[in-house]
């Protein structure tokens, strides 16, 4: 599989998803940051910029870790999380919420159960990176 110069993969479009890190975020910067961070991992990297863009890749079989922007235009957080549920893909996805917000969102409270963790922005990368590697040991 080939990687495009920014670093996502690319290839997307004719081959199943290989397990890895999803980063679903409409703000470019928080794509590029998590990139950034996680440029040595040894697992796959891949970006959403919406809920309807991560629907498509696990369509494909991604299966790892969710990083899930809550708040974005259109399908937001929950509304994507809802889909992954209705579409059984939750038990192959350990789910964890970006937010901006210091308290959790309790507007689709039953849905609690599918999110592992909330992130608050901004992050520390080495915490990020931490965290990240605890979801993926639990896959």
């Amino acid at each position: 599989m080939e990687q495009q110069k920014n670093g996502w993969r690319d290839d997307l479009m004719n081959e199943t998803v290989e397990k890895g890190i999803l980063v679903v975020d409409d703000d470019e910067d928080i794509l590029f940051t998590v990139k950034s961070i996680f440029k040595r991992h040894t697992v796959p990297i891949y970006a959403a910029k919406s809920g309807a863009e991560c629907l498509e890749i696990l369509d494909k079989g991604f299966k790892g870790v969710v990083l899930m922007d809550i708040m974005m235009p259109g399908m937001d957080g929950w509304d994507t999380i809802r889909e992954i549920v209705d579409r059984g893909y939750a038990d192959n996805l350990i789910i964890s919420m970006f937010t901006a917000k210091d308290i959790p969102d309790t507007k689709m409270e039953y849905l609690k159960e599918y999110v592992i963790d909330y992130i608050t922005k901004p992050f520390e990368p080495q915490d990020l990176i931490e965290t990240v590697n605890e979801y993926l040991e639990l896959l």
